[in-house]
């Protein structure tokens, strides 16, 4: 396969399949492709893997698409102002992924759920208790919202993190909580309780600005409830 991911604000990833290869989507995330290209949709990897990618913010059915008779075409679009990161999956580079980063991927990638070790960290570090492990092997898709920034932490070096700003990070990454110090911290601030920490050896990507934030800072222009007109 071959891809070229084009445009700024709002990227697409143009993935190239020779015949017979195949491409793994999220429901909806084709944008178009070529004639030549089929789709079919399935649990894939049955019904219990299903369900943990529901649990882990991702579609339960996925849309398998192939190029038949040749080679074809197929578009992915992004779903949100931000980037599409392209990452080789293979032994020992497996990738933990934030609720709903997954777009799409070779065949030979697996989309499966991750559970937080620590539930402390998954109830209160802002990333939540499940999120989604791609292991196997070949090219997956992400999308990540706003600007990517990422860091590669030596065995050890720390990075925190606010709610919502980690994106994904290699498997080999641990992730953990910390308090913030200080009540009036805590209740003035406005960074919440806890921040999150993750530890390395491994590549960490870092989003500016998570749609959770976003939607925070229009709440305060949506309208709180809609009045009765006079009559």
């Amino acid at each position: 396969m071959r891809y070229e991911i084009k445009g700024d604000t709002l990227p697409v990833a143009i993935c190239h399949l020779e015949s017979g290869e195949k491409m793994i989507t999220e429901g909806g995330a084709m944008s178009w492709m070529s004639p030549n290209i089929t789709m079919d949709t399935s649990a894939r990897g049955g019904f219990g893997k299903a369900f943990g990618r529901m649990f882990a913010g991702e579609s339960m059915f996925q849309n398998i698409y192939t190029a038949e008779d040749g080679p074809g075409m197929i578009a992915i679009s992004s779903s949100f102002p931000g980037d599409i990161v392209p990452y080789e999956i293979g032994p020992g580079k497996e990738l933990i992924v934030q609720k709903s980063g997954f777009m799409a991927c070779e065949a030979g990638v697996d989309v499966s759920v991750f559970f937080q070790k620590k539930v402390g960290t998954g109830i209160f570090g802002g990333e939540g208790f499940v999120l989604s492990k791609l292991s196997g092997q070949g090219t997956a898709f992400l999308e990540l919202d706003g600007h990517t920034i990422e860091y590669d932490l030596e065995p050890g070096q720390q990075i925190i993190v606010s709610s919502g700003h980690l994106a994904m990070m290699e498997a080999t990454c641990t992730m953990d909580i910390r308090s913030i110090p200080g009540m009036k911290n805590k209740l003035l601030g406005g960074e919440g309780f806890f921040n999150t920490v993750i530890s390395g050896p491994g590549h960490v990507w870092l989003q500016t600005m998570p749609l959770s934030g976003l939607a925070s800072r229009l709440r305060v222009y949506m309208p709180s409830g809609s009045s009765g007109g006079s009559n």
